[in-house]
């Protein structure tokens, strides 16, 4: 009698535990998806002439970039999901990088978070701070949510490709890269 009370309540734990696994995963990407809109016609300009600086808090000019494809990750050193997927973005610089794609990160953050961040973690990819401003122009790009990680694929013709909210998926961002 007692073991099937265990075996019960195993298979009870069991149940809820994948019940609330697939909740949260259809919560999520319902969210996701609700919290994303089309990139605004000049989202791509807006990016272009955004007041950034780099770590050290000189000011930068991300125009060096336009006629290039890109990959744009707005990012936070707070940000756990966006630490995660660090390292993928590198891995993924690095294999693109022969094919002519440049891989970007704006850090939405203070100047003193990214630097310390990028002292505990290589990230060899250009990295931008843009502070608060870097939500509005996430938004521009129809991150309605102002969520992170957000991750945009702009074409060499100046076309956002893809948006992501969330962490990346390699086997997703590679398809969109590949298409280039």
């Amino acid at each position: 009698m007692k073991t099937k009370r265990i075996l019960a309540a195993a298979a009870i734990a069991v149940l809820a535990t994948l019940a609330g696994g697939y909740a949260s995963h259809m919560f999520f990407n319902r969210s996701a998806h609700l919290a994303t809109a089309p990139a605004q016609p000049n989202a791509v300009e807006q990016l272009w002439t955004a007041a950034v600086t780099n770590p050290d808090g000189a000011s930068q000019s991300l125009s060096r970039f336009k006629g290039h494809a890109v990959v744009v990750n707005f990012w936070a050193s707070w940000c756990a999901p966006c630490v995660e997927e660090m390292p993928e973005l590198v891995a993924l610089h690095h294999e693109y990088a022969k094919k002519g794609v440049q891989f970007i990160g704006l850090g939405v953050d203070s100047e003193q978070n990214v630097k310390a961040f990028l002292q505990k973690v290589n990230v060899d990819y250009p990295v931008y701070v843009t502070g608060f401003g870097g939500a509005e122009l996430a938004r521009a790009f129809g991150n309605q949510a102002g969520g992170l990680p957000f991750t945009v694929v702009i074409d060499a013709n100046g076309v956002v490709r893809s948006t992501k909210l969330g962490q990346i998926q390699q086997k997703e961002l590679r398809q969109t890269l590949d298409a280039l």
